[in-house]
């Protein structure tokens, strides 16, 4: 299948890791253009101009796209309002072109607008039952939010729109996140094997990663997410990386994996983590970092709580408030219910000492499906073993 933008071009990367974008497609073949990254990454002179709406929607789609490769590559926020100028004729809009519609569902998504965005890619996909990126974005967007049928059958229409390398890895992803592991590790490892290109092998290496840490085998997923980073660097890749090496007390290896990557909230928070536990007394310096940028988000009118992962994280690990993070990873998950997000509320709940949140959150935890080994561990942790938990 073919769009008339080419939307197979929009590297849709959670990221923010707030995972909270869909998966990339990937290039079929070393000659396809997937994404024509902008030469500078701030406005300078000679930058290009992301901030015109403009009446030709081929025009807009690039532009937009530029605005949404720049808020990933940066972790600035301000460049998804950039992206939603450039699209503001067309912006909620029954009638607007469907590479338009799947763009606003991105920004959407990239702003933490969950559920407007699925509202966008439905009525979307209704419209245009074939789009393969729109159907990949849904099933994202239903992983994210712990309803995995939902997720599967929209990886399914990935498949009916002829898309069956990233439907075969979408479905693998899913059915990981409710125990089929075992498939998963053989058949992504597999896939893995037969990409054509460096960058397809990256990032089935890192689902690989990903599903190899769900099943509790991380030596295997750390060298998973080492091989993935070694075939392309990926941002998102390297923050799960360092994610495994906080949790196993490997401080020191997480702040080298992050060292070449964008000060970006996620980034920012783990290297604050990672030095406090080194006895970096900078850590203090990136935490009113941090707190700076959620007082700015204040100030554009912008809603901290839909940054609640991050903001639970800081609570937690540097502000030594689990209280706080508690009620904080609680609402995050009423947004998001990724692993990490369960973890957070667990390890808050736990490290509070609130046994009544945490027998509820266990509950929640059990009637999503969602089978993760770090969250079995939580749920049934001894003392000893929850003094030791990381990220």
């Amino acid at each position: 299948m073919s769009t008339p933008f080419n939307l197979f071009a929009i590297l849709l990367c959670t990221l923010q890791l707030s995972a909270n974008a869909a998966t990339p497609l990937k290039p079929l073949n070393d000659s396809e253009v997937i994404e024509v990254l902008p030469t500078i990454t701030r406005n300078r002179p000679g930058a290009p101009d992301t901030t015109r709406s403009s009446a030709d929607p081929r025009a807009a789609a690039i532009s937009a796209q530029q605005s949404i490769s720049l808020a990933r590559q940066t972790g600035d926020n301000r460049y998804w309002g950039r992206a939603q100028a450039v699209l503001t004729p067309w912006w909620d809009r029954s009638d607007a072109p469907i590479d338009l519609a799947i763009l606003q569902a991105t920004v959407q998504q990239g702003r933490h607008e969950f559920e407007a965005s699925r509202k966008v890619l439905a009525a979307s996909l209704a419209r245009h039952p074939t789009h393969a990126q729109g159907w990949l974005a849904m099933a994202t967007l239903e992983r994210l939010s712990g309803r995995y049928t939902e997720s599967l059958a929209a990886c399914r229409e990935v498949a009916n729109a002829g898309q069956a390398l990233y439907a075969q890895a979408c479905l693998l992803e899913t059915r990981s996140l409710t125990g089929d592991h075992a498939n998963a590790t053989k058949e992504l490892a597999q896939l893995a094997a037969q990409a054509d290109t460096a960058s397809q092998q990256s990032w089935l290496f890192s689902l690989l990663a990903e599903n190899q840490e769900r099943a509790g085998q991380d030596t295997l997923a750390l060298s998973s997410f080492q091989r993935s980073l070694s075939r392309e660097p990926d941002l998102y890749t390297a923050i799960g990386l360092a994610d495994l090496l906080l949790r196993t007390g490997q401080s020191a290896a997480a702040l080298k994996v992050l060292s070449t990557y964008p000060e970006t909230d996620a980034v920012l928070l783990r290297r604050a983590i990672a030095m406090r536990r080194l006895g970096d007394a900078q850590w203090r310096i990136k935490l009113t970092e941090f707190q700076g940028r959620v007082a700015d988000l204040r100030r554009r009118g912008d809603d901290p709580l839909l940054h609640g992962r991050e903001l639970a994280m800081s609570a937690l690990w540097l502000e030594d408030d689990a209280p706080r993070a508690l009620v904080l990873a609680k609402q995050n998950l009423l947004l998001q219910r990724e692993p990490v997000d369960w973890y957070m509320a667990l390890v808050s709940a736990q490290r509070a000492g609130d046994k009544l949140a945490a027998d509820e959150l266990a509950a929640a935890l059990k009637r999503t499906g969602l089978k993760d080994a770090r969250l079995d561990v939580l749920v049934l942790a001894r003392p000893q073993i929850l003094a030791q938990a990381g990220l």
